[in-house]
């Protein structure tokens, strides 16, 4: 298929349905069908039927299923499917975490089929779940790599399994805060965050929002470091970074000894808020996969510039070659670099243009 490349979600779809359009698998008539990490293209939306579950946690992702009609959520524990279709993240103890459930959503016989684009770990993916399910069949299409097997309960390595599902549990990262594998800087305290909480100034106060919250590191410094700061809202794309966010967010308020609210949002930014904000601290996402889009976070600037109040503060971190200085003037009356340092830079802008 001329102009289809790995990279591209097309590209892994269409490897994903090969073994159905070359007849080594069917379909199930009943559609029993659970789709981990689901994305929207063209193959799913020509083959998928009534009932298919699709599951994917990032927020832009999941808005893209939603308005092609398909139905998002989460299957239960004891939910069980005919068919599991899995497209394993890059991180490799996440991926085994989603092995671990592709395996046992279709425990009882049913098929665990994956798709990972060989620059990305194929092979790895692939001995990963053969060593959960004891065989797999895989063929090769668009530099990617389908591999499939059945989940037998007789066959399943079950010590294997628990170990991995425990994978995607909440735990302490290096900096003690807790995480979880394959969110960014997920091992960690990020440097670029690290040193935004090192700058933050003591007399914020108000109503706060943390844009690209992940974890809730950069929240959670606010409570340590802002005493004035009564309400923090926390705005994640990415929902698996919620629970641990919730997690940290209440042990830095038990913490600091003072009365503090906080709420969690799983939200595109880019898409826009509807509240308002007396701050706005940010670290935003400047890439996605190895490819720089700085035009997320100028999205995530013109977004804070519209949730703030006129004298509202908008204080950023970004990598220092990335070319924010014009957009924020473009929405702030007043523009300071507070600090370079490690190949990034703290910004400071307020007074809200109107």
């Amino acid at each position: 298929m001329v102009g289809i490349h790995a990279s591209t979600p097309d590209a892994v779809l269409d490897a994903l349905f090969l073994p159905f359009s070359d007849g080594s698998l069917r379909l199930p008539g009943d559609g029993s069908v659970l789709f981990l990490r689901a994305r929207d293209g063209y193959r799913l939306r020509e083959l998928a039927q009534p009932g298919w579950l699709c599951e994917q946690s990032f927020k832009p992702f999941a808005d893209a299923l939603m308005r092609d009609g398909f139905t998002v959520g989460e299957a239960t524990s004891e939910a069980r499917f005919a068919l599991v279709l899995a497209l394993p993240p890059r991180q490799r103890e996440e991926a085994r975490a989603s092995f671990a459930r592709a395996v046992r959503h279709a425990e009882g016989g049913g098929i665990v089929l994956a798709c990972v684009p060989n620059a990305e770990g194929a092979k790895s993916a692939q001995a990963d779940l053969t060593a959960l399910l004891g065989s797999v069949s895989h063929l090769s299409k668009h530099k990617c790599r389908v591999f499939w097997g059945a989940s037998q309960a007789s066959s399943i390595n079950r010590s294997l399994l628990e170990s991995w599902l425990a994978l995607d549990e909440p735990q302490s990262n290096a900096a003690g805060y807790l995480s979880r594998p394959g969110l960014f800087a997920w091992d960690r305290a990020d440097t670029a965050s690290a040193l935004l909480a090192v700058h933050l100034p003591g007399d914020l106060h108000g109503r706060i929002a943390d844009f690209g919250a992940g974890y809730g590191y950069l929240a959670a410094q606010v409570v340590a470091r802002c005493p004035h700061v009564t309400t923090i809202d926390l705005y994640e794309a990415e929902a698996r970074a919620l629970e641990p966010a919730r997690l940290n967010m209440e042990q830095a308020i038990r913490e600091s000894g003072r009365a503090a609210a906080f709420d969690l949002h799983w939200h595109d930014v880019t898409t826009g808020i509807d509240k308002r904000y007396d701050a706005i601290v940010s670290n935003p996402p400047f890439h996605q996969g190895r490819a720089d889009l700085p035009d997320l976070g100028r999205a995530f600037i013109a977004r804070a510039a519209n949730a703030l109040v006129p004298a509202g503060r908008f204080w950023l971190v970004a990598n220092r070659h990335l070319p924010y200085e014009a957009t924020l003037s473009a929405h702030f009356e007043q523009v300071r670099i507070v600090a370079m340092q490690d190949g990034f830079k703290v910004i400071e802008a307020r007074g809200v243009r109107g």
